[in-house]
């Protein structure tokens, strides 16, 4: 298999989806002949599939929300690019009070196949309006599924299950991890939602993350190994639907469980994975649940201020020396 970036494994993913079905197109600022997205994930797609189907919209993200939700239930099936997640929050209507709700309060005769694309995360220093991570929002609203890939693989199939779900899916990634490079096969293949992935087993303490923070944590597990702690870690993958089953084997089997995210601490999905574990494998912890994110404050702009907002390797390693 070819090593691929997250980037092209995405793009593969999309363009794969729009051969195989005619209804599948993508909408979203920029994202056309003239720039090819924000971070180049639809570059080339426009010139291939024309401009009916990779489709330049005004800035608006309400628009662009609420037009793939009436495309999508009139037979279409949408891809929509919100540019930076933090800018969800100007379609939460169309998103959380219709999309999420339209299969429950129609009684199940109408289906909405829609697909929101958006990045979230720090790093880039771009401040407090394109650096946010709220993916727990989401995680509140019943009805919508959540998918989180960080690596290459992953990106791929995940987004053509969410293209094919008949319900609205939330596909967040990173901006961090786009240049990132993996294998990844060249045939078809599909990655079903609600399954983790366990990217490093080990037996003292399981480390739960999402993001640029799963890649921190695999690089924190080598360098605890040379201290003789074994780490095991976990990336969900999706959030909703989530794996509970992996998470809890795990934590049986390590009596430990450190949880990592970008996220501001107060209510992150942190708190939620913290909960269940605590009700559901309270009697196999042999040390209190630690969670490592960022402090509850805007995303600082200046470069020095947000490396520190941000969780570090050292924090990481910290919290897993303090339970083990």
């Amino acid at each position: 298999m070819a090593k691929k970036t997250y980037r092209d494994a995405l793009k593969e993913g999309l363009r794969e989806e729009m051969l195989r079905d005619e209804r599948v197109f993508l909408m979203g600022e920029d994202i056309g002949l003239n720039w090819g997205g924000a971070f180049k994930v639809t570059k080339g797609l426009a010139e291939e599939f024309g401009e009916e189907r990779v489709r330049d919209t005004p800035i608006s993200e309400n628009t662009i929300a609420g037009a793939a939700l009436g495309a999508a239930i009139t037979g279409l099936i949408p891809v929509a690019e919100i540019m930076f997640g933090d800018l969800i929050t100007l379609a939460m209507d169309q998103i959380c009070n219709q999309a999420a709700k339209m299969r429950y309060m129609f009684g199940g005769q109408t289906s909405v196949p829609v697909v929101y694309r958006s990045v979230f995360g720090g790093g880039k220093n771009i401040a407090s309006h394109h650096s946010q991570s709220l993916e727990a929002w989401f995680m509140h609203t019943p009805g919508l599924k959540i998918a989180v890939p960080a690596f290459a693989y992953d990106v791929k199939g995940l987004i053509k299950t969410a293209i094919r779900d008949p319900d609205p899916v939330m596909f967040f990634e990173h901006k961090l991890v786009y240049d990132k490079k993996e294998e990844v096969p060249d045939e078809e293949y599909l990655i079903p939602f609600g399954e983790a992935r366990i990217r490093r087993e080990g037996d003292d303490v399981t480390v739960w993350g999402t993001f640029q923070m799963l890649h921190k944590s695999l690089e924190v597990a080598e360098e605890l190994a040379k201290e003789g702690i074994s780490v095991e870690v976990i990336d969900p993958r999706t959030l909703m639907p989530l794996d509970k089953k992996t998470l809890i084997e795990s934590v049986k089997k390590t009596g430990r469980l450190v949880l990592v995210t970008e996220e501001t601490k107060t209510g992150a999905t942190t708190s939620e994975i913290a909960a269940i574990v605590q009700e559901e494998a309270f009697d196999w912890l042999d040390a209190p649940i630690k969670r490592v994110n960022a402090p509850d404050t805007p995303v600082p702009f200046s470069p020095p201020l947000e490396q520190f907002f941000i969780p570090s390797g050292e924090r990481i390693a910290e919290a897993v020396r303090s339970v083990v």
